[in-house]
């Protein structure tokens, strides 16, 4: 698409806001109760572009992307109407009489840029929300994912008028002409190194951004942990979507104690989910494209696997693989992995686990596996992390009543549910003083009981 027709669009949405439609709230109901019909219409043709750009299947595809926007969607709908209201806030004694109040306001024309490893939640989950708050939007879908940037498309299309909501497919180029433009709020998920490049071009405009970006998630195993379980759910998390997650634990640190036992849970949870053959399981996924899966291959050091390994180029596919005795000087610690290989470094004090992980990147999220109470409090009070779960991975993503962010070089903002609503919203502050009382303290010329009077209503 060109820099013109780009332009075009963000023209006609602009003007399109500025009629004053997209604040009545029932324009935005009728909206979202379109596109929820679309989804649940087009649930085949979903199923068969996720199946087609990462081989998902279609469990996966309803549990982890059009079922949580469908859910998203159910949350909007029940609560929009109270999301919507004005907010009123206490009223100091200096401005009786008066009332104060927040209201919620849309900034605009917002820009979605979603990414390829899960593109329809990543897509629409924060369309929801920018419509639920009154803005018009424009997607972009990545160019790695091209059938479901196609379904996207097609239920856009079906859903709503090009000056509501729009989609521009494209590549690097058409991301390019996108943040050149001046949007009134920048929706950005993907890598740090592109959400550096949204925040300088929002920087340019002013914009407001939220970035939702990545990082190495760590894993700590205490002794304490329940390990059949801890097993059974990081093999899930883990190797879920082939380790193409944003909050997929990226390494375990475990307890030297452990971790022998730990290991051996590992390998029977994958043999038990996965198979004895896991690239012959249909419902296990592949690699996006060529480019990661020959990146994350060369993270593979052949001589520290202790499960997994196996490869199969032609259909782009990298076996659950488990690496031990890994150190934070191994090339697979010196990048997000972001494919289905688990390494397992140890430690013998909780200490130094919370002091390397502060040490790096803040992470998008932090698992503990623990039953110690005091361990998890600490690990949870002391580390820097976006968000993460106790004795669990990865489903502190799925709840709509749960803000979804990063912080530091893992983003910044959040969104899900009322906090969506929020990141999309401007909450104009506002005081509505009243006529029949007019306070003189404030006015020249200033005496000793003006003096007295502003002392006793500011201390």
């Amino acid at each position: 698409m060109t820099q013109e027709a780009i332009q075009d669009i963000i023209r006609r949405q602009r003007e399109f806001f500025y009629t004053g439609a997209t604040l009545n709230i029932d324009f935005r109901i009728e909206a979202l109760k379109k596109l929820q019909a679309s989804i649940q219409a087009h649930q085949e043709q979903i199923d068969a572009a996720l199946k087609a750009d990462l081989g998902k299947s279609s469990f996966e595809s309803y549990m982890c992307e059009s079922g949580l926007v469908l859910s998203e969607i159910t949350y909007m709908l029940k609560h929009i109407r109270s999301l919507s209201k004005e907010k009123t806030v206490h009223t100091p004694l200096a401005q009786f009489h008066s009332r104060s109040y927040m209201k919620p306001s849309p900034y605009g024309v917002s820009l979605i840029m979603s990414p390829w490893n899960y593109p329809f939640l990543l897509t629409f989950d924060p369309l929801v929300d920018a419509i639920a708050a009154g803005n018009t939007a424009v997607l972009k879908p990545s160019a790695y994912s091209p059938a479901t940037g196609n379904i996207i498309r097609e239920i856009v299309r079906e859903c709503f008028p090009e000056h509501h909501v729009a989609v521009v497919m494209g590549g690097r180029a058409e991301n390019a002409c996108l943040l050149q433009e001046h949007f009134d709020y920048i929706f950005f998920t993907g890598s740090q190194a592109v959400g550096i490049e949204v925040m300088r071009h929002a920087s340019e405009h002013l914009t407001p951004v939220t970035l939702e970006l990545g990082g190495k998630s760590p894993c700590i195993i205490d002794k304490s942990a329940n390990l059949k379980l801890a097993a059974k759910r990081i093999v899930f998390g883990k190797y879920l979507n082939c380790g193409q997650t944003c909050v997929a634990p990226d390494y375990v640190c475990c307890h030297s104690e452990v971790k022998d036992e730990f290991l051996e849970q590992i390998r029977k949870q994958i043999r038990k989910q996965f198979g004895k053959a896991p690239l012959d399981n249909k419902n296990y996924g592949k690699i996006i494209n060529q480019k990661h899966f020959d990146r994350i291959q060369g993270l593979i050091d052949s001589s520290k696997v202790i499960c997994g390994g196996n490869v199969r180029p032609k259909t782009l596919q990298i076996e659950p693989t488990v690496m031990d005795k890994v150190t934070f000087e191994d090339a697979v610690m010196q990048e997000e992995i972001f494919g289905p290989v688990l390494p397992v470094l140890t430690f013998t004090s909780i200490d130094e686990v919370i002091h390397k992980v502060n040490s790096l990147a803040h992470p998008l999220a932090l698992y503990i596996f623990a039953q110690d109470k005091a361990i998890i409090n600490k690990v949870t009070s002391e580390c820097g992390f976006g968000g993460g779960c106790i004795n669990d991975v990865v489903i502190h993503l799925a709840t709509s009543e749960l803000p979804f962010g990063g912080f530091g070089e893992s983003g910044m903002g959040s969104y899900h549910g009322k906090k969506g609503f929020e990141t999309f919203s401007h909450y104009k502050s506002i005081v509505d003083k009243k006529t029949w009382m007019d306070l003189p303290i404030r006015y020249q010329p200033y005496g000793r009981i003006s003096r007295k009077l502003l002392h006793l209503f500011l201390k």
